[in-house]
């Protein structure tokens, strides 16, 4: 089978190296395409796949670090202005909570259910790390909790996705 992708794969051959991982971090920046969709474009566009996991997963890393760290500044504001009083401490009132996104019900669920670790490495099935984090966050979860877990799915979701689209790279002699 003739490769498609040829053209293309010349041409960010051509880059400097340091801009080819610098593109896939940059991508993995980018809200559902993230890590996982960065590295498996990295890797098809023939960047090496250890260069370009590492890359797609510090852009997803540090957008979704960014997001952490704003909403639970956020957070901290919202607590601190309604006198100490966390209207987001029980955790049932969120879950039901008749304008929540149905993403964003079925991660508080996961949450309740699976703790932190589970729910994180969950989440990426629901909506991307940036957000989540970003909800973990909000909700009242420790962010050093919140990043520490949400680190370890943006390995794993990250990692799986670039051993997989190496095989196939491979498979398909592309």
């Amino acid at each position: 089978m003739d490769n498609p992708y040829e053209g293309i794969q010349e041409w960010v051959q051509q880059l400097p190296e340091i801009v080819q991982p610098l593109g896939v971090a940059v991508a993995g920046t980018v809200p559902y395409f993230e890590g996982e969709g960065a590295v498996a474009m990295g890797i098809l566009l023939g960047i090496n796949p250890i260069v370009a996991a590492i890359a797609a997963m510090v852009g997803n890393f540090l957008s979704m670090l960014a997001a952490v760290l704003i909403s639970s500044r956020v957070r901290e504001k919202v607590v601190a202005s309604r006198g100490g009083k966390d209207q987001f401490a029980d955790a049932e009132s969120v879950a039901t909570s008749s304008r929540r996104a149905k993403g964003q019900r079925r991660l508080q669920g996961w949450l309740s259910r699976f703790g932190l670790p589970g729910a994180s490495i969950l989440a990426p099935l629901a909506l991307p790390t940036q957000l989540t984090g970003a909800f973990f966050a909000a909700s009242g979860v420790e962010k050093e909790r919140v990043v520490f877990w949400q680190a370890i799915a943006i390995l794993l979701w990250t990692g799986g996705v670039a051993v997989l689209s190496t095989g196939l790279v491979g498979l398909l002699g592309w």
